[in-house]
């Protein structure tokens, strides 16, 4: 398929810049794949869909303060430093993205915290904006992390136009994330409450967790036409043998398997065998799925509505049909709902 097939117009009001006052209130669009039909929903309405034994998988990865405003040294120019993974921990090295890029070179050092108490070289530069940086601290790395992430700021998305405020600290997290890793949020995740994760339980309804930690590659702008030709980064992923086996014994039984989030769909994805069955693994994942393409494990979907032209919408195209999730995006546009992390949710099921 092209790239421009998934523009659409969307009015700058619907990009939601603040979450919902509760997590479950978000509006729920529900989309019927068989029968075409929709139904208008609040997010925690979302169990009135399943059943006893049905599987929700979510993603546990946990989102760390990943933004860093500073100066740079003799001239202190201020500059922004995107920490988007930590590559050797003894040496307190780091894959950065930075800005002004073209001011930062190798061998400057970097200041940051009020008071300058953190300082960091440049070693290399990887693409036009990365580069890595060592950290200088000889203290104990306990205690150079609680610095570090101290310092740093919730990374909530750019097209919010805003700040990070002390709200996004918890918002911008998943109740359950445990695994430290992330830099985007698993936003559909961001919709259940504790409230209804109790429910959950009580309906019976069972769920799991594996594990991507989302960098930035699959919300970077796509630069083809022919989206055969763009390549995603490599994510982290981790898949359990527990999970397997609790996944595996759900869909042998003819329940209804929901992935929450295009994040936990890729992971799937990945390691899905041809007869259904969800394989172990520790590794990484560069898959990129859009329009025409074949699930076979999950069998519902939770998803925000995403941006135009973003790898999340062709994934949720992929699930829901082109021309289906399309026609939906462009009701939920007329309808007025909210888009992006702190957006409104939609379910497509059969």
């Amino acid at each position: 398929m092209k790239l421009s097939q998934f523009k659409f117009n969307l009015p700058e009001e619907l990009i939601a810049k603040y979450p919902s006052h509760h997590r479950d209130e978000s509006r729920l669009l529900v989309v019927h794949k068989k029968s075409n039909e929709l139904e208008h929903k609040v997010f925690k309405d979302v169990l009135d869909y399943f059943n006893p034994k049905d599987f929700f998988i979510f993603n546990n990865t946990k989102v760390f303060p990943a933004k860093l405003f500073g100066n740079k040294e003799k001239t202190g120019a201020k500059i922004e430093v995107f920490l988007l993974r930590e590559l050797n921990p003894e040496q307190h090295l780091w894959d950065v993205l930075v800005n002004p890029a073209r001011k930062i070179r190798i061998g400057n050092k970097l200041y940051f915290g009020d008071n300058e108490e953190l300082v960091a070289e440049v070693i290399d530069n990887t693409t036009s904006r990365g580069r890595t940086l060592r950290f200088l601290y000889d203290g104990p790395y306990d205690e150079f992390k609680k610095q570090l992430f101290q310092i740093g700021e919730t990374p909530i998305p750019e097209y919010m136009e805003r700040g990070a405020e002390p709200e996004d600290f918890e918002r911008y997290q998943n109740i359950f994330a445990e695994k430290e890793g992330a830099v985007v949020a698993p936003a559909a995740g961001l919709h259940f409450s504790r409230e209804l994760m109790k429910r959950m339980q009580l309906k019976d309804i069972e769920y799991g967790f594996l594990t991507l930690h989302n960098g930035l590659g699959a919300y970077r702008m796509i630069d083809v036409e022919d989206l055969s030709k763009h390549k995603i980064e490599s994510e982290q992923i981790i898949i359990t043998e527990e999970l397997c086996e609790r996944v595996n014994k759900a869909y042998d039984e003819g329940h209804n398997i929901c992935a929450v989030g295009t994040s936990v769909l890729r992971t799937i994805e990945t390691t899905v065998s041809t007869d259904g069955h969800l394989k172990p693994r520790e590794g990484w994942t560069n898959k990129f799925i859009f329009p025409p393409y074949d699930f076979t494990l999950a069998k519902s979907l939770i998803t925000n509505f995403h941006l135009p032209y973003s790898t999340l919408l062709m994934m949720t195209c992929a699930f829901g049909g082109y021309e289906k999730i399309m026609e939906v995006y462009d009701i939920a546009v007329k309808e007025k709902y909210r888009f992006g992390a702190y957006g409104d949710a939609m379910l497509i099921i059969d």
